[in-house]
């Protein structure tokens, strides 16, 4: 199965000179999703791995699967304000001003091996920011998987400079 094919590019979204990566043409396709569900699973069967964190909003969809076939739990990384109890935040520079994102206190545990996974990679600020927060939870993100990563935005060697293995299906030139 060639998952690249079934993504689809969306020009100039959502703004001009943007090509946007479309998972969910992937998502709506069940051999392409089982496909890089496993894809994303093999490398840590049989590791300890305790939680699957996933970024908001389509590495829900990604993390909880991956989760599911782990056989762990599931941790959501969420933009400020966005859980209901009791969370920690880490906040991360964008090209014009700071977000931030939160997981729930309790969500990571001391000594737990957490598994990042988002849809796409593309500056790696946003999985910066959910690895610092998951460690300052007292967990440790043992690897880092994306569907996509598009290369020139380096965001896969920002990572790799914080000593995380990343793993990637895809890539796709251009932003």
């Amino acid at each position: 199965m060639d998952i690249k094919s079934v993504i689809r590019t969306i020009p100039d979204y959502p703004k001009p000179g943007i090509m946007f990566r479309d998972v969910t043409t992937l998502l709506g396709n069940a051999r392409a999703f089982r496909t890089t569900v496993d894809l994303l699973v093999q490398p840590y069967a049989g590791l300890r791995i305790d939680k699957v964190a996933g970024i908001e909003a389509r590495g829900f969809i990604i993390a909880g699967a991956v989760a599911h076939q782990l056989s762990v739990g599931f941790v959501p990384v969420r933009k400020k304000g966005k859980l209901p109890w009791k969370t920690i935040g880490q906040t991360y520079d964008l090209e014009y001003g700071t977000d931030t994102v939160e997981i729930h206190e309790d969500a990571v545990q001391k000594g737990d091996s957490v598994l990042l996974v988002d849809d796409l990679i593309a500056t790696g600020g946003t999985a910066e920011a959910a690895i610092k927060l998951i460690e300052k939870a007292g967990g440790t993100v043992v690897g880092c998987s994306f569907i996509i990563d598009l290369p020139e935005l380096k965001g896969r060697r920002r990572l790799e400079k914080l000593g995380k293995k990343v793993l990637s299906l895809v890539e796709f030139e251009g932003h």
